[in-house]
């Protein structure tokens, strides 16, 4: 059985909120080290992919 979209999307787009929230603490733990850049490109890459999803099952729900 397949996911929808919009499921997938919403995964990622929490992903990228928790991947945030851990770079906020590091930073204000540490400041800004590798690791606290590496999680900030993570909550991007996620934040991405979750939008891109969501837009793209409205897209299949408007073609339908």
């Amino acid at each position: 059985m397949r996911q929808s979209p919009l499921f997938s999307g919403i995964v990622y787009i929490l992903l990228g909120a928790v991947f945030t929230f851990f770079c906020i603490q590091q930073v204000g733990m540490t400041g800004w080290n590798f690791f606290s850049y590496m999680l900030l490109i993570l909550a991007t890459i996620d934040f991405g992919s979750g939008l891109r999803l969501i837009s793209m099952h409205f897209r299949i729900k408007k073609q339908q």
